[in-house]
């Protein structure tokens, strides 16, 4: 920990997680939900209270600000980088936060739902956090640790640099982003209004924790066709797209490419969202692979698939589109090896023993790595994330803020 330093970043997650800032995905609005920018409109009030006045809120929903350079050298400037959004997976409505001192190691039951109960036997990580001080939601709610923990993160360091304005670093962008929970995080970023060099997403979870590869990405969309009729003459003449799309999600494999069935570095094809009448149905998917070219050989798949489906149901047809989400940062990031090693001494500095991982998923990171802002993604403790179980300990989030700093440091020390 920082010697002589006062952590507020328990007392800022405290009073972030209570601000309703779920984003979603069926609103053509940007960001998709107003109620965002009031974090966005606190974080900005913040930063501009603790001495930090070029802060600032765009008709988008990005908070921009800047720690300004301190040193004589040439130095990147580095963007550290967090999402303001809740997922829409999980009400965010009244969260509850409670905190759980000196955890001893025992299941926690959240209070306002017995039935909702963390188990240390589904939740391991929680073994290693005995004696830390944990956060969680009472039980009705998400918590809101993805990503208000590195909300928190990054105002502490803010706040750290400006309280030491005698420990020497180089530009530090803040951005805060809207709508990350529903892939559109970047969307309207202005880079150049930016002005980062290098960046880094703490939105990671375990303790020491470096993501350097995530998932590449891409959305698919089927289209099935069938031939209405009245129900009661439809006898030799309905042809039921329902029925069809039905057909086609049963076709898939139960027990591989699919996420209830994958780990480590398998990908998956995953149906999210079905929807429809007997004359038109869609089916919507998701298609994730660590390997971007293996994305092609899935989509060709399903439509392999789709097309078994129609053939059964005579005067049926499908169509399918694609659209691509995100690729994997680490054919970016390897461009640029400094990135990682810079933040894997940081994390030795902060004293921990770094470890480096890939997401099965993707960040903000994903996007900007491919947009020219190389971005891998820094622990901050958040775990079970995008559910009433979710948890993050206080601790964790203090050593996130240390790791950060640190990295700061490193940048200028190096130029």
């Amino acid at each position: 920990m920082l010697t002589g330093y006062s952590y507020s970043v328990a007392e800022r997650f405290l009073r972030y997680v209570r601000i309703d800032t779920q984003s979603d995905p069926n609103s053509t609005n940007f960001p998709s939900t107003e109620k965002q920018r009031n974090l966005s409109r606190l974080l900005v009030e913040e930063l501009k209270a603790m001495g930090i006045p070029n802060a600032s809120l765009d008709e988008h929903g990005y908070v921009y600000a800047e720690v300004p350079s301190n040193t004589e050298k040439k130095v990147p400037a580095i963007c550290f980088c967090a999402h303001v959004d809740t997922s829409p997976d999980c009400s965010g409505e009244h969260v509850n936060p409670l905190i759980h001192h000196q955890f001893d190691g025992n299941d926690i039951c959240l209070p306002d739902d017995p039935a909702q109960v963390i188990s240390v036997k589904d939740h391991p990580y929680l073994r290693e956090k005995i004696g830390d001080d944990i956060i969680t939601a009472s039980g009705t709610t998400l918590l809101g640790a993805d990503d208000k923990a590195g909300v928190a993160v990054i105002m502490g360091m803010a706040q750290y640099f400006i309280s030491n304005p005698d420990i020497k670093h180089g530009s530090l962008k803040l951005l805060f982003t809207p709508d990350e929970e529903i892939g559109r995080g970047v969307d309207k970023l202005d880079l150049a209004k930016l002005g980062a060099d290098f960046g880094y997403t703490l939105d990671g979870g375990e303790l020491g924790s470096l993501e350097d590869e995530t998932f590449s990405a891409d959305g698919m969309v089927f289209t099935f066709n069938g031939v209405s009729a009245h129900p009661g003459y439809a006898r030799g003449k309905l042809v039921n797209a329902i029925k069809v799309a039905a057909f086609f999600i049963n076709s898939l494999p139960k027990d591989e490419l699919a996420p209830e069935a994958t780990e480590d570095r398998f990908g998956f094809v995953h149906p999210v969202e079905i929807s429809g009448t007997a004359e038109k149905a869609f089916v919507k998917f998701i298609i994730r692979d660590f390997f971007t070219g293996k994305l092609a050989a899935y989509e060709d798949y399903l439509n392999d698939k789709a097309g078994d489906a129609v053939k059964r149901f005579p005067g049926s047809s499908f169509i399918s589109k694609v659209n691509e989400q995100y690729r994997n940062m680490k054919e970016v990031l390897d461009q640029h090896p400094q990135i990682i090693e810079y933040a894997l001494e940081a994390i030795r500095r902060a004293g921990l023993n770094p470890k480096k991982s890939s997401a099965r998923g993707g960040t903000d990171g994903s996007r900007l790595s491919h947009m020219g802002l190389p971005c891998p993604n820094i622990f901050t403790g958040e775990m079970a994330f995008h559910g009433k179980h979710e948890y993050v300990s206080v601790q964790d989030m203090q050593k996130s803020v240390a790791t950060i700093i640190e990295l700061s440091r490193i940048w200028e020390e190096k130029s």
